[in-house]
């Protein structure tokens, strides 16, 4: 594995940390700041997500261009790029609407608070007591 592939293993292992810890609602992890934070860290990634699979498949397309992708089997190469460039622009389309789907819920998480009021933690103001 070569040292780009180890920075995407890394930013895949911390997405799985953060699916593990934020299953349940608990303490620094209950409010819906919380979660507005959360899906602009993730409206950030899934907006890089584009260039990052296009980039992917660069040394693929530099093998091909210099006629050296050979194929399990001998399978045709010039088919099994065309396929992955069909794959490429399919992924490129739905990441690109991965991401403003996650735009539009980071927006409608903006306004979102916490009603402190009646909650023992709380002063009357909002301020944790």
């Amino acid at each position: 594995m070569g040292k780009r592939s180890l920075f995407l293993s890394t930013a895949a292992e911390q997405v799985r940390q953060f699916n593990h810890t934020s299953r349940a609602a608990t303490e620094n992890w209950e409010f819906p700041s919380h979660s507005y934070y959360a899906l602009g860290n993730l409206a950030q990634l899934t907006r890089m997500l584009p260039q990052a699979i296009e980039q992917s498949i660069r040394p693929v397309m530099h093998t091909y261009e210099h006629g050296r992708v050979l194929i399990d089997s001998g399978g045709d190469a010039d088919q099994a790029v065309r396929d992955l460039v069909q794959a490429l622009n399919s992924a490129l389309a739905h990441a690109g609407e991965l991401a403003s789907a996650i735009d539009r819920m980071h927006a409608a998480t903006s306004p979102m608070g916490l009603d402190t009021a009646g909650l023992p933690d709380f002063h009357e103001d909002g301020e944790v007591a």
